[in-house]
């Protein structure tokens, strides 16, 4: 099983929202686990099936993908289609024999910045019960450098 310092998290945020409310966190310097990554898009509706079966081969032991709450996107129904991608690759991850839940779908506005640090802590909490990723190979992946788009293959 992956120790804390170990684990490792990619989350796919908004840019409006969930970036925001990161930022929020941050700013009001609320502590959380230093495990996650962000890749900040301009709408959850641009997360790709690919994009998050990809960090998982490239390491990450949880996804969290992270928008604007229903009803409220900026470009008015990104995060219904986001939806709809997570459940599709929830079913993915069933079929390969991954446990769905380390691909994780959480609405969280620019003002919710606790929300943000308690999904984070609650996210490494149910990692490390799950154990490791099945198809982590940590040695893929060089940490230390920010994932981007380029380094997680998504623009081959």
């Amino acid at each position: 099983m992956s120790s804390l310092e170990q684990l490792r998290i990619v989350a796919f945020v908004c840019n409006w929202c969930a970036y925001a409310g990161a930022d929020m966190a941050g700013v009001s310097r609320m502590q959380y686990p230093t495990n996650v990554r962000l890749i900040r898009l301009m709408c959850t509706g641009r997360v790709h099936h690919g994009f998050l079966l990809r960090a998982f081969l490239k390491g990450a032991d949880g996804v969290l993908v992270s928008g604007c709450h229903i009803g409220d996107c900026h470009y008015l129904d990104g995060n219904a289609r986001c939806q709809k991608v997570i459940e599709e690759t929830w079913e993915i991850l069933r079929l390969l024999g991954v446990d769905e839940r380390r691909l994780r779908l959480k609405w969280i506005s620019a003002s919710e910045g606790a929300a943000f640090t308690e999904e984070i802590r609650s996210f490494i909490q149910l990692l490390k019960e799950l154990g490791d990723n099945p198809f982590s190979d940590h040695r893929k992946w060089e940490w230390e450098l920010e994932p981007t788009p380029d380094s997680l293959g998504l623009l081959e």
